[in-house]
């Protein structure tokens, strides 16, 4: 058995644990021939709730697709894609820290992709008989002409959804903090000053990175005031964008000594696992409305499926297989 097969059936087997609670997904069928492949792409991944949520709505959707997660390290992400690609998956997921690095490793960029400047989704694709390119899922036999990546971005929708539902958050006019301006920071700050926040306060471990950032927005959304650095005042939402809290060992995203959180009405942390970070609970206690980014995740990665699939996703199913991963119940 080559290696490439033993990961396939190691990623599958795993996929099958929805961690938390200890609950079991149940599969729909036995993989054959025909079984075609979607995964997720990270480093590190083993947090990663999509394989649950994915599969779920995959057998919702009576699709003959498995759904895996591969620990890739940056180095690699070129020829992750490039073999992915080759096996004919049908399409893939990116999470931290892929999403900028991907936009010059695809052949095509759609609108999404090319505002927010990260890809998060790609669309594996190859030309029909009229030379019109297709997603892979619409071709019934494997194609032997050339196959593309086509990259998306669905973070962004699924950020500004995320804060009405779970927060009740209108961002338009509203004063925001965000801590990060890597890939997930720089599509939250732009979607941020698309909506129409007042003004703007960003924080990065990188100067550089949240100084670009900044004049990107600005260049675009002249309207919304920025800041580099911490506010001296009250802000309606801080956003935390960073990975710090995903490992115990994390230290804290923000400085206590430069910002307290009963400034802040709202914390929405983009981590979900573990449910409450050492900044949700903080803020908890100091009063702040909280949210994690469960919400995020579901809404990117029904995007993604219905830009697979073509159909729209069981959002309501693949709702309760991440609750079910995260929470350990429904």
């Amino acid at each position: 058995m080559c290696a490439t097969q033993q990961l396939l059936l190691q990623a599958d087997a795993e996929t099958r644990s929805v961690g938390g609670g200890g609950s079991v997904f149940a599969p729909w069928g036995p993989i054959s021939a025909h079984t075609r492949y979607c995964a997720v792409l990270g480093h590190p991944i083993k947090h990663s709730a999509s394989p649950a949520m994915q599969n779920a709505g995959i057998e919702a959707l009576g699709l003959d697709w498995r759904y895996l997660a591969f620990d890739v390290h940056p180095d690699r992400l070129a020829a992750a894609i490039q073999g992915a690609k080759a096996l004919h998956f049908i399409g893939l997921n990116l999470t931290v820290p892929h999403k900028l690095l991907a936009v010059d490793m695809v052949e095509a960029l759609d609108g999404s992709a090319a505002a927010w400047g990260a890809v998060n989704t790609i669309r594996f694709e190859a030309q029909d008989g009229q030379g019109v390119w297709r997603p892979l899922s619409q071709h019934e036999e494997m194609p032997d002409t050339p196959v593309r990546a086509h990259g998306f971005n669905t973070d962004a929708d699924a950020i500004t959804r995320s804060l009405h539902d779970d927060l009740g958050i209108d961002l338009k006019g509203k004063r925001v903090l965000l801590l990060g301006a890597g890939g997930a920071g720089r599509t939250a700050g732009l979607k941020l000053g698309e909506q129409g926040v007042g003004e703007l306060w960003l924080v990065n471990r990188s100067a550089s990175k949240a100084e670009q950032l900044a004049a990107d927005i600005q260049k675009r959304f002249p309207t919304v005031k920025l800041n580099l650095g911490y506010p001296s005042h009250e802000v309606d939402l801080l956003v935390n964008a960073t990975s710090l809290g995903l490992k115990p060992e994390d230290p804290l995203p923000w400085d206590k000594a430069r910002f307290d959180l009963r400034q802040a009405g709202a914390v929405y942390d983009m981590i979900y696992r573990p449910a409450e970070t050492p900044l949700l609970k903080a803020a908890a206690s100091a009063g702040c409305r909280v949210a994690n980014g469960i919400g995020m995740l579901l809404y990117q990665g029904a995007k993604a499926l219905e830009i697979w699939s073509g159909r729209p996703a069981p959002v309501r199913v693949m709702q309760q297989a991440l609750k079910a991963s995260i929470y350990g119940s429904f």
